[in-house]
């Protein structure tokens, strides 16, 4: 028999079309496989939780002055002079202890402004010369509607942060084309005579898009103490 003999076409087709076939059933049954996933499933994601309706709501604590300009209010209790006279600043009086005595027509306002009563006198704030504005610790004037700057003249690093958005509250779109940004003022959180606020629960953190798992079991151990 002559080595270099080529087989006959038909056997050769025959073979090739078996090796296909051959292929075609190991590629399907692979990719029944990899459908099936018999290797081990992912652990199903739990469901994120919603969040809780207090963490969405943007009314302010408290309603400013400015925002009761902005609503047309009737603002005749903020007309000092209604009652006071005006070129006279009202004298302040103070207990035995030098508590500072609030005068029954001002009996709702409360004066715990700084610990130990130490900021609790009216004209650390508001300017005797001029009852209708307030003055700054740098001899300015501002409007009850401008009392950041006010706050901002002793509480320097907070004022700045609220400048930046990190402290108080921005709401509003990122792109302002959308829509504007509202900025709370200090006194839409704080009451100025009593500025401190009750503390509240933050916000949960976000949650990963991607899957995360848990710290091998070695991770979570505890050092042990070395022995003497």
């Amino acid at each position: 028999m002559d080595p270099f003999k080529q087989p006959p076409p038909a056997r050769s087709g025959a073979r090739t079309n078996t090796l296909l076939a051959g292929l075609t059933v190991g590629f399907a049954c692979l990719a029944a496989l990899l459908v099936a996933n018999l290797w081990g499933r992912a652990p199903a994601r739990p469901k994120i939780p919603l969040v809780a309706p207090s963490f969405l709501e943007t009314t302010p604590w408290r309603r400013s002055y400015a925002d009761m300009v902005a609503a047309k209010e009737d603002m005749s209790d903020f007309d000092c002079y209604a009652c006071h006279e005006k070129g006279k600043p009202p004298p302040i009086r103070f207990d035995a202890n030098l508590k500072i005595v609030i005068p029954k027509e001002h009996a709702n306002i409360e004066t715990k402004h700084g610990t130990h009563d130490r900021n609790n006198l009216c004209y650390n704030c508001h300017n005797e010369a001029n009852l209708l504005t307030l003055q700054v610790r740098d001899g300015r004037e501002l409007k009850f509607d401008n009392s950041p700057p006010l706050c901002g003249s002793c509480h320097g690093p907070t004022y700045r942060d609220w400048e930046s958005g990190a402290h108080g509250r921005t709401s509003g779109f990122w792109d302002t084309k959308q829509g504007g940004i509202q900025r709370l003022a200090c006194v839409n959180c704080h009451n100025p005579h009593a500025p401190q606020i009750p503390t509240r629960e933050p916000a949960p953190g976000p949650n990963s898009l991607r899957e995360t798992f848990a710290p091998p079991a070695h991770a979570a151990a505890k050092p042990t103490q070395p022995s003497h």
